[in-house]
């Protein structure tokens, strides 16, 4: 039977503690599983398994969708669905990135860092695909073609690199200084949000064009909802810091949170996808595409420095000691 080979779940006393999480008291991992036992982990009810699957079957979902787009768009000669095309290729990316993270977190714990370090840069590669989509097609009327719209993008991989980062550092401050680490974190991520969001913004409260105003802007509403109560259940980890182990399996902060990221990227795409299409004659006409080079540069950029942070703070775990070991050298 599969069930007797599963390993067997600890405590959070049983665990170090940079493999704690608030609120959740049952269903940990050993903290030096083996590949096999965290792939086994995927069949078993750890307090890790939906987080896993939570992004694990939207991947397969947004790569159903992206290879559908593919099969009906000329990429070598419909340069106005470039821009499309690497938004949902990067939409693909996070969620594996997220699902692989949870899954081998608990191999050690300079693994659990890398992984997460690796689901970050994903995000934000995210993020950045995000930012070329908006600059191709939701755009409101009046930034169109403004000193703005032609520094967003280039801003917008700055923003990935610094934010990949920022919250790469963040994991060396969680056992010491746990407070400063959330809002490194926290802001890690808020900030390139906002500069990517600030079009939407601009265009749902402001002044959206006569181009704009269409059935998208309603999904644009719902995405800017969802990603709020998203932030929220990840900064306040509840409901499980109000009744803790009682949500150490289902229903905790961060499945929540998985569910509502999807969700948010679900609505985005529909408005993207509505903005692409209803808008298309009145961009063709008044904006200036993005060229191959401009979104090929970005992304490139975008991965090469967002690695290299990956990398030099990996080497970085290797390098510092422990909080134990740097009492004893004291």
């Amino acid at each position: 039977m599969l069930s007797t080979k599963l390993p067997r779940l600890l405590n959070i006393d049983e665990i170090p503690q940079v493999f704690q999480e608030h609120g959740i008291l049952f269903g940990y991992r050993h903290p030096q599983s083996s590949a096999t036992a965290c792939l086994l982990s995927l069949f078993q009810m750890t307090n890790e398994t939906l987080n896993i699957w939570t992004h694990l079957l939207p991947f397969w979902f947004f790569v159903w969708r992206f290879m559908s787009m593919l099969c009906v768009t000329d990429v070598q000669n419909d340069s106005y669905s470039w821009p499309l095309l690497v938004y949902m290729g990067t939409s693909c990316v996070y969620p594996l990135a997220s699902s692989c993270a949870h899954t081998f977190s608990s191999m050690s714990k300079n693994a659990r860092h890398i992984c997460y370090f690796l689901d970050y840069g994903a995000v934000n590669l995210f993020g950045l695909g995000s930012a070329i989509a908006y600059s191709a097609y939701t755009f409101p009327d009046t930034l169109v073609c403004t000193t703005f719209h032609d520094y967003y993008v280039a801003l917008a991989v700055l923003n990935t690199i610094i934010s990949t980062g920022l919250s790469c550092y963040s994991r060396f401050l969680e056992i010491q200084k746990p407070r400063l680490c959330k809002m490194l974190r926290v802001l890690a991520f808020a900030y390139p949000y906002t500069w990517d969001s600030l079009p939407i913004f601009y265009r749902l409260f402001l002044f959206p064009g006569e181009s704009a105003q269409n059935e998208a802007s309603l999904y644009h509403q719902k995405h800017l909802a969802m990603t709020l109560l998203a932030s929220f259940l990840y900064s306040a980890h509840l409901p499980e810091r109000l009744a803790p182990g009682r949500f150490d399996y289902i229903g905790h902060s961060h499945q929540l949170f998985h569910v509502c990221v999807i969700l948010a990227t679900h609505m985005q795409m529909e408005a993207i996808l509505l903005d692409k299409t209803l808008r298309q004659e009145w961009l063709l006409a008044s904006s200036r595409p993005l060229s191959v080079l401009q979104i090929t540069g970005a992304i490139l950029l975008g991965v090469l420095f967002s690695l290299s942070n990956i990398f030099y703070f990996s080497a970085a775990l290797y390098r510092t000691p422990e909080p134990e070991q740097r009492k004893k050298e004291t």
